[in-house]
Protein backbone atom coordinates (compact mmCIF):
# COMPACT_ATOMS: atom_id res chain seq x y z
CA UNK A 1 0.00 0.00 0.00
CA UNK A 2 1.36 3.67 -1.00
CA UNK A 3 -0.11 7.10 0.07
CA UNK A 4 0.67 9.91 -1.31
CA UNK A 5 0.38 13.18 1.25
CA UNK A 6 0.99 16.73 -0.82
CA UNK A 7 1.18 19.90 0.87
CA UNK A 8 2.39 21.38 4.44
CA UNK A 9 5.83 21.40 5.67
CA UNK A 10 6.48 23.60 8.32
CA UNK A 11 8.89 23.36 11.65
CA UNK A 12 7.24 23.94 14.92
CA UNK A 13 8.91 25.89 18.33
CA UNK A 14 6.95 25.08 21.01
CA UNK A 15 6.91 27.44 23.82
CA UNK A 16 4.91 26.42 27.33
CA UNK A 17 3.77 29.06 29.65
CA UNK A 18 1.38 29.01 32.33
CA UNK A 19 -0.43 31.95 31.52
CA UNK A 20 -0.63 34.00 28.33
CA UNK A 21 2.05 36.09 28.25
CA UNK A 22 1.55 39.89 29.26
CA UNK A 23 2.17 42.52 26.34
CA UNK A 24 4.91 44.79 26.67
CA UNK A 25 6.67 42.51 29.42
CA UNK A 26 9.48 40.05 29.71
CA UNK A 27 8.02 36.68 29.94
CA UNK A 28 9.86 33.25 30.25
CA UNK A 29 8.74 30.26 29.40
CA UNK A 30 7.59 27.45 31.78
CA UNK A 31 9.83 24.15 30.94
CA UNK A 32 11.68 22.96 28.21
CA UNK A 33 10.46 24.54 24.24
CA UNK A 34 9.76 21.65 21.94
CA UNK A 35 11.10 21.79 18.95
CA UNK A 36 10.03 19.22 15.59
CA UNK A 37 8.44 18.88 11.97
CA UNK A 38 4.94 20.17 11.60
CA UNK A 39 2.46 21.11 9.03
CA UNK A 40 -1.18 19.11 8.27
CA UNK A 41 0.00 17.17 5.38
CA UNK A 42 4.06 16.78 7.16
CA UNK A 43 2.50 15.67 9.78
CA UNK A 44 -0.30 13.30 8.11
CA UNK A 45 2.41 11.77 6.29
CA UNK A 46 4.81 10.86 9.86
CA UNK A 47 1.98 9.29 11.04
CA UNK A 48 1.10 7.33 8.29
CA UNK A 49 5.01 5.80 7.67
CA UNK A 50 5.26 5.49 11.52
CA UNK A 51 2.04 3.61 11.64
CA UNK A 52 3.65 0.89 9.02
CA UNK A 53 2.58 2.48 5.38
CA UNK A 54 4.98 3.53 2.39
CA UNK A 55 4.34 6.75 2.58
CA UNK A 56 5.51 9.50 -0.11
CA UNK A 57 5.30 13.57 1.37
CA UNK A 58 4.95 15.88 -1.19
CA UNK A 59 6.03 19.97 -0.65
CA UNK A 60 8.21 22.62 -0.62
CA UNK A 61 11.10 23.43 2.18
CA UNK A 62 14.05 26.42 2.02
CA UNK A 63 17.91 25.02 1.69
CA UNK A 64 18.37 26.13 5.88
CA UNK A 65 18.58 24.74 8.79
CA UNK A 66 14.69 24.34 9.32
CA UNK A 67 14.47 22.34 5.99
CA UNK A 68 17.08 19.84 7.16
CA UNK A 69 15.52 19.08 9.68
CA UNK A 70 12.44 18.35 8.40
CA UNK A 71 14.02 15.88 5.89
CA UNK A 72 16.26 14.33 8.73
CA UNK A 73 12.98 13.41 10.71
CA UNK A 74 11.25 12.29 7.60
CA UNK A 75 14.74 10.06 6.72
CA UNK A 76 14.92 8.26 10.31
CA UNK A 77 10.36 7.38 10.09
CA UNK A 78 11.03 6.27 6.38
CA UNK A 79 8.69 8.79 4.52
CA UNK A 80 9.62 9.03 0.82
CA UNK A 81 11.20 12.16 -0.18
CA UNK A 82 10.95 11.63 -3.82
CA UNK A 83 8.74 14.83 -4.36
CA UNK A 84 9.90 17.08 -1.62
CA UNK A 85 11.33 20.05 -3.15
CA UNK A 86 13.85 21.64 -1.63
CA UNK A 87 14.51 25.60 -2.53
CA UNK A 88 17.31 28.17 -2.30
CA UNK A 89 15.21 31.24 -3.05
CA UNK A 90 12.72 30.44 -0.01
CA UNK A 91 12.62 30.24 3.47
CA UNK A 92 11.40 26.79 5.12
CA UNK A 93 8.05 27.79 6.41
CA UNK A 94 8.35 27.71 10.38
CA UNK A 95 5.85 28.12 13.32
CA UNK A 96 6.44 29.33 16.70
CA UNK A 97 3.55 28.40 19.29
CA UNK A 98 2.34 29.47 22.66
CA UNK A 99 0.99 26.52 25.24
CA UNK A 100 -0.90 27.96 27.73
CA UNK A 101 -0.25 24.95 30.16
CA UNK A 102 -3.29 26.97 32.10
CA UNK A 103 -6.08 25.78 29.60
CA UNK A 104 -4.19 23.80 27.19
CA UNK A 105 -4.75 26.53 24.38
CA UNK A 106 -2.02 27.71 21.82
CA UNK A 107 -1.31 30.74 19.71
CA UNK A 108 0.52 30.24 16.22
CA UNK A 109 2.66 32.69 14.68
CA UNK A 110 3.82 31.44 11.36
CA UNK A 111 6.73 33.01 9.06
CA UNK A 112 5.68 31.49 5.48
CA UNK A 113 7.70 32.64 1.81
CA UNK A 114 5.16 34.33 -0.29
CA UNK A 115 6.44 32.13 -3.07
CA UNK A 116 6.88 29.30 -0.93
CA UNK A 117 5.09 26.43 -3.60
CA UNK A 118 6.54 23.96 -5.63
CA UNK A 119 7.36 24.38 -9.04
CA UNK A 120 8.22 20.83 -10.24
CA UNK A 121 4.92 19.31 -11.38
CA UNK A 122 5.90 16.21 -12.48
CA UNK A 123 4.59 12.78 -10.90
CA UNK A 124 5.75 9.41 -12.04
CA UNK A 125 3.11 6.78 -12.00
CA UNK A 126 3.35 5.72 -8.51
CA UNK A 127 -0.43 3.85 -8.56
CA UNK A 128 -1.12 5.30 -4.89
CA UNK A 129 -4.01 4.11 -3.10
CA UNK A 130 -4.81 6.97 -1.06
CA UNK A 131 -4.01 10.63 -1.44
CA UNK A 132 -4.29 12.95 1.25
CA UNK A 133 -4.50 16.89 0.74
CA UNK A 134 -4.32 20.12 3.06
CA UNK A 135 -5.17 22.90 0.52
CA UNK A 136 -1.77 23.53 -0.10
CA UNK A 137 -0.26 22.85 -3.32
CA UNK A 138 -3.13 22.81 -5.54
CA UNK A 139 -1.39 22.67 -8.68
CA UNK A 140 0.41 19.24 -7.82
CA UNK A 141 -2.54 17.68 -5.78
CA UNK A 142 -4.55 18.42 -9.24
CA UNK A 143 -2.10 16.00 -10.95
CA UNK A 144 -1.95 13.52 -8.71
CA UNK A 145 -5.93 13.12 -8.44
CA UNK A 146 -5.32 13.15 -12.60
CA UNK A 147 -2.91 10.47 -12.21
CA UNK A 148 -4.47 8.41 -9.87
CA UNK A 149 -7.68 8.13 -10.37
CA UNK A 150 -8.14 4.58 -8.51
CA UNK A 151 -6.62 6.21 -5.26
CA UNK A 152 -8.57 7.17 -2.50
CA UNK A 153 -8.83 10.97 -1.61
CA UNK A 154 -9.14 13.26 1.20
CA UNK A 155 -8.88 16.30 2.37
CA UNK A 156 -8.05 18.05 5.05
CA UNK A 157 -10.40 21.28 5.10
CA UNK A 158 -9.34 23.23 7.88
CA UNK A 159 -9.62 26.27 6.90
CA UNK A 160 -11.65 28.34 4.28
CA UNK A 161 -9.12 28.98 1.10
CA UNK A 162 -10.10 29.17 -2.13
CA UNK A 163 -7.61 26.22 -3.17
CA UNK A 164 -9.32 24.35 -0.45
CA UNK A 165 -12.46 24.74 -1.95
CA UNK A 166 -11.84 23.83 -5.17
CA UNK A 167 -9.93 20.65 -4.24
CA UNK A 168 -12.47 19.91 -2.16
CA UNK A 169 -15.01 19.34 -5.12
CA UNK A 170 -12.19 16.97 -6.84
CA UNK A 171 -11.87 14.27 -3.11
CA UNK A 172 -14.20 11.47 -2.28
CA UNK A 173 -13.79 12.87 1.74
CA UNK A 174 -14.16 16.19 2.92
CA UNK A 175 -12.93 15.90 6.57
CA UNK A 176 -13.24 19.56 7.70
CA UNK A 177 -13.25 21.48 10.69
CA UNK A 178 -16.38 23.14 12.17
CA UNK A 179 -14.62 26.37 11.57
CA UNK A 180 -14.59 25.39 8.09
CA UNK A 181 -18.17 24.27 7.94
CA UNK A 182 -19.56 27.51 9.93
CA UNK A 183 -17.39 30.07 7.35
CA UNK A 184 -18.61 28.53 4.40
CA UNK A 185 -22.46 27.75 4.84
CA UNK A 186 -22.25 31.69 6.72
CA UNK A 187 -24.18 29.72 9.72
CA UNK A 188 -23.30 28.63 13.21
CA UNK A 189 -23.54 25.47 14.84
CA UNK A 190 -25.40 25.31 18.08
CA UNK A 191 -24.70 22.44 20.36
CA UNK A 192 -27.88 22.81 22.21
CA UNK A 193 -29.87 22.62 18.71
CA UNK A 194 -28.64 19.29 16.48
CA UNK A 195 -30.91 21.19 13.78
CA UNK A 196 -28.02 23.78 12.71
CA UNK A 197 -25.45 20.59 12.65
CA UNK A 198 -27.93 18.90 9.92
CA UNK A 199 -28.24 22.04 8.20
CA UNK A 200 -24.96 22.61 8.04
CA UNK A 201 -23.85 19.03 7.16
CA UNK A 202 -26.85 19.02 4.50
CA UNK A 203 -25.49 22.35 2.44
CA UNK A 204 -21.64 20.63 2.62
CA UNK A 205 -23.59 17.51 1.06
CA UNK A 206 -25.31 19.40 -1.60
CA UNK A 207 -22.39 21.43 -2.51
CA UNK A 208 -19.60 19.00 -2.73
CA UNK A 209 -21.24 16.08 -3.58
CA UNK A 210 -18.93 13.37 -1.55
CA UNK A 211 -18.24 12.24 1.67
CA UNK A 212 -18.77 14.77 4.38
CA UNK A 213 -17.00 14.68 7.99
CA UNK A 214 -17.13 17.55 10.07
CA UNK A 215 -14.60 17.70 13.26
CA UNK A 216 -15.81 19.31 16.35
CA UNK A 217 -12.79 19.24 18.83
CA UNK A 218 -13.43 17.39 22.04
CA UNK A 219 -17.27 16.74 21.41
CA UNK A 220 -15.77 13.99 18.65
CA UNK A 221 -17.30 14.25 14.57
CA UNK A 222 -20.05 14.09 13.01
CA UNK A 223 -21.29 12.32 9.26
CA UNK A 224 -24.05 10.85 7.78
CA UNK A 225 -24.09 6.61 7.70
CA UNK A 226 -27.88 5.47 7.38
CA UNK A 227 -28.73 8.46 9.62
CA UNK A 228 -27.31 11.04 11.00
CA UNK A 229 -24.01 10.06 13.28
CA UNK A 230 -22.18 12.08 16.18
CA UNK A 231 -18.98 10.02 17.61
CA UNK A 232 -18.19 11.72 20.74
CA UNK A 233 -14.46 12.13 21.43
CA UNK A 234 -12.97 10.12 24.40
CA UNK A 235 -12.30 12.33 27.71
CA UNK A 236 -8.56 12.94 28.80
CA UNK A 237 -6.64 15.35 30.58
CA UNK A 238 -4.86 17.96 27.65
CA UNK A 239 -1.72 19.58 27.61
CA UNK A 240 -1.21 20.83 24.35
CA UNK A 241 -3.49 20.72 21.80
CA UNK A 242 -0.89 21.47 18.40
CA UNK A 243 -1.28 19.01 15.49
CA UNK A 244 -4.62 17.49 16.89
CA UNK A 245 -6.25 17.78 13.56
CA UNK A 246 -3.55 16.99 11.40
CA UNK A 247 -3.34 13.78 13.58
CA UNK A 248 -6.75 13.01 13.28
CA UNK A 249 -6.33 13.47 9.98
CA UNK A 250 -4.08 11.13 9.16
CA UNK A 251 -5.48 8.17 11.08
CA UNK A 252 -8.28 9.07 8.97
CA UNK A 253 -6.52 8.69 6.07
CA UNK A 254 -4.69 5.56 7.54
CA UNK A 255 -8.58 3.68 7.58
CA UNK A 256 -9.79 4.96 4.96
CA UNK A 257 -6.82 3.05 2.20
CA UNK A 258 -7.57 0.24 5.20
CA UNK A 259 -11.13 -0.19 3.56
CA UNK A 260 -12.16 0.79 7.82
CA UNK A 261 -16.30 1.56 7.45
CA UNK A 262 -16.64 5.25 8.39
CA UNK A 263 -18.07 4.71 12.05
CA UNK A 264 -14.46 2.86 13.01
CA UNK A 265 -12.69 5.11 10.87
CA UNK A 266 -14.16 8.07 13.01
CA UNK A 267 -13.85 6.51 16.15
CA UNK A 268 -10.22 5.35 15.62
CA UNK A 269 -9.44 8.92 14.37
CA UNK A 270 -11.11 10.35 17.62
CA UNK A 271 -8.82 8.77 20.02
CA UNK A 272 -5.80 9.48 18.08
CA UNK A 273 -6.49 13.04 17.99
CA UNK A 274 -7.57 12.65 21.55
CA UNK A 275 -4.48 11.35 23.07
CA UNK A 276 -2.33 13.39 21.03
CA UNK A 277 -3.23 16.49 23.10
CA UNK A 278 -1.93 14.72 26.21
CA UNK A 279 1.94 15.76 25.31
CA UNK A 280 3.73 18.04 24.73
CA UNK A 281 4.15 19.07 20.81
CA UNK A 282 2.56 17.80 17.04
CA UNK A 283 4.80 15.31 15.97
CA UNK A 284 5.81 14.19 19.58
CA UNK A 285 1.89 13.50 20.21
CA UNK A 286 1.69 10.62 17.72
CA UNK A 287 0.44 7.36 19.54
CA UNK A 288 2.12 4.04 18.42
CA UNK A 289 -0.71 2.05 16.06
CA UNK A 290 -1.00 -0.83 18.54
CA UNK A 291 -1.67 1.33 21.56
CA UNK A 292 -4.32 3.56 19.68
CA UNK A 293 -6.06 0.04 18.69
CA UNK A 294 -6.01 -0.97 22.01
CA UNK A 295 -8.13 1.51 23.34
CA UNK A 296 -10.23 1.44 20.73
CA UNK A 297 -10.24 -2.28 22.03
CA UNK A 298 -10.62 -1.60 25.21
CA UNK A 299 -13.50 0.98 24.73
CA UNK A 300 -15.56 -1.78 22.46
CA UNK A 301 -15.42 -4.14 25.62
CA UNK A 302 -16.44 -1.60 27.51
CA UNK A 303 -19.53 -0.70 25.48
Amino acid sequence: MKILCIGNAAYDVTLPVNNYPVENQKNRIDGEKVECGGGSASNCAYLLSMWGVDTYFAGVVGNDYYGDQIKKEFEKIGVNMKYLETRDDIRTTSSYIITNLGDATRTILTDKSKNAVMTKMDIDDDDFDAILLDGYEPEFAKEAIKKNPKAKKIIDAGSLRENTIELAKMVDYVVCSHDFAEQYTKSKIDFNDMKTLIDIYDKLKREFKNNIIITLEDKGCFTYDDGYKMVPSIKVEAVDTTGAGDIYHGAFTYCVAHDYDILTTMKISNITGALSITRMGGRNSIFPLEEIMDKYNELNVQQ
